[in-house]
This record gives C-alpha cells, sequence and structure tokens, in this order.
C-alpha cells in the first residue's frame, strides 16, 4: 500500500521549488549586476514623432533618480539618418550628471566621436556586427571596413582618455543571413575587444534568440575574452530576453543592457516587440537576490512618463501588473 503523503499547501511548494534551483541546478550567479540603461538612445531613436528635448532630458534626470549605475544618453550620429537624435549636442549638455553615473553616447564615426567629447562626453560606444550583411545594410561597409573606422576612434579616445565601450549585433540571429556561428560572435568580439573596448555588449538585435543559443554563443565568445568585461543586450522579440539573459548571469556576465518600459527594439525585426524591459529586468534581479542599486518604483515613475509622452502602453510585464493592482 502505498505511504499517504501530508498535503503541502501550494506556497511552500513553490518556494521548495525555488530552493532547489537557485541551490542546485543554476549556476554561481553573481552578487551584484550592472544595468545599462539604453532607452534614451536605443529606446527613442526610431520613434517617428520627434521627442521634445526637454522630454529627453527629464527622461536622464529620472533614470538617474531610479539609481541606474549607467544611462546611454544619446547618439553623435548623421541627423540625415536618425533625425530623432539630431538634439545630441544640446540634450548631453543640459543633463545633470549625477555622482557615480555614467551617461556613455553613440559615436559611428571619428566626426560623430570629435563633436561628442567636443559636447562633454566621456565615454562613447562604437557599434559593429557579426553579420556582413547587416554591417552593409546598418553602416554601409564591410566587417573588415568597419574595424578601420573604429581604429581611428579608439585612437582618438586613447588620447583623449575616454573610454570606448562596443557593440556586437545579431550576435544570436541577422534578418538578413539567419543564423550566425557562435565562432564568427568571438572572432568579432575579440577583434573589438583588443582594439581597446574596455567591454562589449552582445546584442540579439531581432530577438530570435533562445537559451540554448546564448549558452553556445557565450561559450564560445568567453574562450577570447573574459566575462568580466562581457554584457548582454537582448531583444524580447519572441519572448525570451529574460530567459537569455538569466543563461548569461548563470555563465558568469554581470552587465546586462536593458530599455525602460521595454522601449525600442530593431526596425528590421519582423514583430519587434522592443528591448528587454529594465523594469522586468530589476523585478527578477531582486527576485535572486542580486544588487542592482536600482528602486523599482521610482523607475516604474520613468517608464509611466516616457510612456505618457510618447502616447504608448508600457511593453513592461511589472508595469502592467503593477498598474493593474
Amino acid at each position: 500500500m502505498a505511504a499517504v503523503r501530508k498535503a503541502v499547501p501550494l506556497r511552500l511548494v513553490g518556494l521548495a521549488s525555488l530552493r532547489a534551483v537557485s541551490t542546485s541546478t543554476m549556476g554561481a550567479l553573481p552578487k551584484q549586476v550592472k544595468i545599462v540603461e539604453v532607452g534614451p538612445r536605443d529606446g527613442l531613436q526610431n520613434e517617428k514623432n520627434i521627442v521634445p528635448t526637454p522630454v529627453k532630458v527629464k527622461l536622464i534626470h529620472m533614470l538617474s533618480e531610479a539609481g541606474l549605475p549607467v544611462i546611454e544618453a544619446t547618439s553623435f550620429v548623421s541627423p540625415k539618418w536618425v533625425p530623432q537624435m539630431a538634439d545630441h549636442a544640446e540634450v548631453l549638455k543640459s543633463i545633470q550628471r549625477f555622482p557615480g553615473i555614467s551617461y556613455p553616447v553613440l559615436t559611428p564615426n571619428l566626426r560623430g566621436f570629435q563633436t561628442a567629447v567636443a559636447s562633454g562626453a566621456r565615454e562613447v560606444s562604437i557599434f559593429g556586427a557579426a553579420s556582413e550583411l547587416f554591417t552593409k545594410k546598418n553602416i554601409n561597409c564591410s566587417i573588415e571596413e568597419s574595424f578601420q573606422h573604429f581604429d581611428s576612434i579608439l585612437k582618438a579616445a586613447q588620447a583623449d582618455g575616454i573610454l570606448v565601450r562596443g557593440y556586437v549585433s545579431c550576435v544570436l540571429g541577422c534578418p538578413y543571413e539567419g543564423k550566425i556561428s557562435p565562432a564568427k560572435v568571438a572572432e568579432v568580439a575579440k577583434k573589438m575587444y583588443s582594439m581597446g573596448c574596455y567591454e562589449i555588449s552582445l546584442g540579439d538585435t531581432i530577438g530570435v534568440g533562445t537559451p540554448g543559443a546564448m549558452k553556445d554563443m557565450l561559450s564560445a565568445v568567453m574562450q577570447e575574452i573574459p566575462v568580466a568585461a562581457l554584457a548582454v543586450h537582448c531583444h524580447d522579440t519572441y519572448g525570451q530576453a529574460l530567459a537569455n539573459t538569466l543563461v548569461a548571469l548563470q555563465m558568469g556576465v554581470s552587465v546586462v543592457d536593458s530599455s525602460v518600459a521595454g522601449l525600442g527594439g530593431c526596425p528590421y525585426a519582423r514583430g519587434a516587440s522592443g528591448n528587454l524591459a529594465t523594469e522586468d529586468l530589476v523585478y527578477m534581479l531582486a527576485g535572486l537576490g542580486i544588487h542592482t542599486g536600482v528602486n523599482l518604483q521610482k523607475l516604474l515613475e520613468a517608464g509611466t512618463f516616457i510612456c505618457q509622452a510618447l502616447n504608448r502602453k508600457t511593453s513592461s510585464k511589472v508595469a502592467q501588473a503593477t498598474c493593474k493592482l
């Protein structure tokens, strides 16, 4: 006769399961995660209606007050190609810089870099890709030619004492080439790191990645670059952003890019629903006991502010849930 087991409340079963997962199947999670907030740049750059400069500045201030350690402020690209970022210099000169917070800007070429530094930039980012076709479509050159552009920026940055962060896009898939090999991602990332980028952000640009693909890609890259110099940048097109980020955390990555309210997303991705929402990331990390220094309530207020300014609904699940409550 089978033994009769005492019923256990469902709530306790859930807690027991969480403990089992955290102690047995999970890798060693980082105690602290640096969140790189990309909403003011990546989140807004493809908005069709021009966002007023004061709105951008207020958003950055609200994100600063929420305690985000890195806030990508704007992009020094040609207004011809990205009209939304035409006020880059004004934005950078207008923001109040909070102690201990970095405000990097994207600089696609040497001219953009020089204008950014003249406007007060102390850290910049350069944007590459692991896909030849995407690189050609996005910045009108080959991957090898893009390295030549980066080299001039990195040399100038070194001379000026400016930190440079490198983005590698399409690390888990490309809208033109399809699947991208982990070896190719590792090759491009290694090159950018060896050229002088202090940190490499690996971007699932069209959000097609899965945890298995993320693990394979990171395994290849980590053979070439120290994990301490890596970040992940996940898009949520297929609803995999948090899952992919968790895999990266389990593998030792402790820097994660995200966008308030889930704003942004690649314009080339069919059905793209934007970046990983910072609110959802903070909620998950808090639940894992990982320190971020971010005040979730103030972050939610920043998300509400920008969504009202854009006249759109938030893509953050946490914001949606707390609003209903």
